[in-house]
């Protein structure tokens, strides 16, 4: 149905070739937006997807432009290059194919991954985003259609922190997919076989990173979008050998933690009673387990207890507690004893409603994929809160997969809450000049910059206090005033300045721990004697800006 819809689309539409020129002039995005009009009528993901496409060819046409327009209309654009358009993206990818864009390696190519990292045509890379589509979004296993992601973050990764494009490799493991549909679909273009598990797997992800690190031993790798089992493994695995973090684990437990922090300032509450916050977290995959890892050592440094009593996690089963039989591992450390809740009332696998009751969390966090899982009752029973300004945050992604929309949550748990969604929506209008503010609470303010900051400071490895750095400066960012009154995260349109300040954070984060190494004609001893403001100068200046090149020099 979307295909059609988007055949008939390109069929009634006219894109003439001076179209990006017409932005480029105007400054504005008149050609884009008259999309909306030309398309009344039709489902908004058959729009989104519309929007998609004329931006990806502009890409495919003049890169230089299309940064261009992408940096100056960063607000209208993020929602369809990254979140949530992305997502849609993804689910019909094969479809949308028109050109390769980044590399994929399958499990076929094994012994083989060596030779085609150094067919690369770049002979330099800076920033790698790898996926092997286990765990797209709340999508669940999109195989190699989840590519869309690796080239939406590294878009991101262009506009907010000025890597060059032409420093950038989107990759796709191909391991097999577990997707029934998608091994079935005629159009699908990743390998027809279950996916790998085990040493098996385990072994193509090494001989990858094994080779990126021969070419490119100063490189960033992000990696992006496993499934919760390999996503904790391969951090575990590679995290002291290499230059590379997980953005489900340690970029949104980052963005979570800054928006938890303004959500104690927006209490009128110092910022160590961040150790008193009661959070139920909802959702025990690698998002929620990291947000609480995070949370738990932000308390630790604050002089709390590490084994701190009042953080609840909830996963499909309920309440998660020594009692469980069969428990994940990881998430282990966060799991009740039964004297921490029996108090409560409460027991092994508790429901989510019986626990927001009895808890009455400041916090009620969800990163469970599972789109109105906050119903009703679960925010009406958020105004018994035991905080005078509880805070809800929906955030998982993409939008069908919140777990409650911003306006039943003012009119449901109260005008007073603080919101954070994932994916972005519009500000609630709660009447009498009232606004209840909705903050996205994405991670696309944290990736660029801790990747920049590990970058340019050379860092053998990207350590916890450096992303801790990230998390506290997006948190001072904002003024008390906004925080007052409920805007916990920056503009959209101040992501470049965003990204320069958490770079220049997680790079003294890492001068500081004497990890830095420098970067380029940068040494590491100039990086020790930066102030501050020269670290943030040192960022900003170090980002690339889409110009033409010269034809002609004198």
């Amino acid at each position: 149905m979307v295909a059609e819809l988007l055949l008939r689309l390109d069929s009634t539409i006219y894109f003439d070739i001076f179209w990006p020129l017409r932005i480029w002039l105007n400054g504005k995005v008149e050609s884009f937006h008259s999309l909306e009009k030309n398309t009344e009528g039709q489902p908004d993901s058959v729009v989104s997807l519309a929007k998609w496409r004329i931006l990806n060819r502009l890409h495919d046409r003049n890169e230089t432009l299309y940064y261009r327009v992408l940096i100056d209309n960063i607000k209208d654009f993020a929602p369809i290059i990254y979140t949530p358009t992305v997502g849609l993206v993804c689910q019909n990818y094969s479809g949308l194919f028109r050109r390769p864009r980044g590399m994929y390696f399958s499990a076929k190519d094994k012994g083989e991954m060596m030779s085609m990292i150094f067919n690369w045509p770049s002979t330099q890379v800076d920033m790698i985003v790898l996926t092997d589509g286990s765990r797209i979004l709340g999508l669940g296993d999109l195989g190699v259609q989840g590519i869309g992601i690796p080239i939406g973050k590294l878009d991101m990764y262009v506009a907010a922190a000025g890597i060059n494009p032409q420093r950038v490799l989107p990759v796709m493991l191909d391991v097999g997919t577990n997707n029934q549909k998608l091994l079935e679909d005629p159009l699908y273009l990743g390998l027809r076989q279950p996916r790998l598990e085990g040493e098996e797997y385990l072994s193509i992800v090494d001989e990858f990173v094994e080779a990126v690190h021969a070419r490119w031993p100063k490189a960033v790798v992000q990696f992006e979008d496993f499934q919760a089992k390999w996503a904790f493994e391969t951090l575990d695995r590679y995290r002291k050998k290499f230059c590379m973090f997980n953005d489900d684990i340690q970029g949104t437990a980052g963005v979570a933690l800054a928006g938890l922090l303004g959500t104690v300032r927006a209490q009128g509450r110092p910022l160590t009673d961040f150790a008193n916050q009661k959070i139920v977290v909802v959702g025990a995959g690698s998002a929620g387990l990291g947000v609480l890892k995070m949370a738990l050592q932000a308390v630790s440094r604050m002089g709390g207890s590490s084994a701190d009593p009042h953080f609840f996690l909830l996963d499909k089963n309920g309440l998660i507690t020594k009692h469980r039989k069969d428990i994940d591992l990881a998430a282990l450390p966060f799991a009740k004893a039964q004297h921490e809740i029996e108090e409560l009332g409460l027991q092994e696998g508790a429901g989510l409603l019986e626990v927001v009751k009895k808890v009455k969390p400041h916090v009620l966090l969800g990163l469970s994929g599972v789109g109105g899982i906050f119903h009703e009752e679960v925010l009406r029973a958020m105004r018994e809160s035991d905080s005078v300004r509880p805070a809800i945050f929906a955030m998982s992604n993409p939008t069908n997969n919140a777990e409650c929309c911003p306006l039943d949550a003012f009119k449901l748990a109260g005008e007073k809450i603080v919101f954070a969604s994932g994916s972005p929506f519009a500000n609630v209008d709660l009447g009498n000049g009232k606004i209840g503010h909705v903050n996205q609470a994405n991670n696309m303010y944290l990736f660029p910059g801790i990747g920049l900051g590990a970058l340019l400071s050379g860092a053998r490895n990207i350590s916890d206090t450096m992303l801790e750095a990230a998390a506290e400066c997006l948190a001072s960012y904002m003024s008390d005033d906004e925080i007052k009154r409920g805007i916990l995260y920056p503009s959209i349109n101040d992501i470049r300045d965003i990204t320069a300040e958490v770079g220049a954070a997680v790079l003294r984060a890492a001068v500081a721990e004497d990890l830095a190494e420098g970067h380029g004609d940068v040494g590491a001893r100039e990086l020790q004697h930066m102030s501050k403001e020269e670290s943030i100068e040192y960022v900003r200046s170090n980002m690339w800006y889409p110009v033409y090149g010269p034809l002609v020099h004198d």
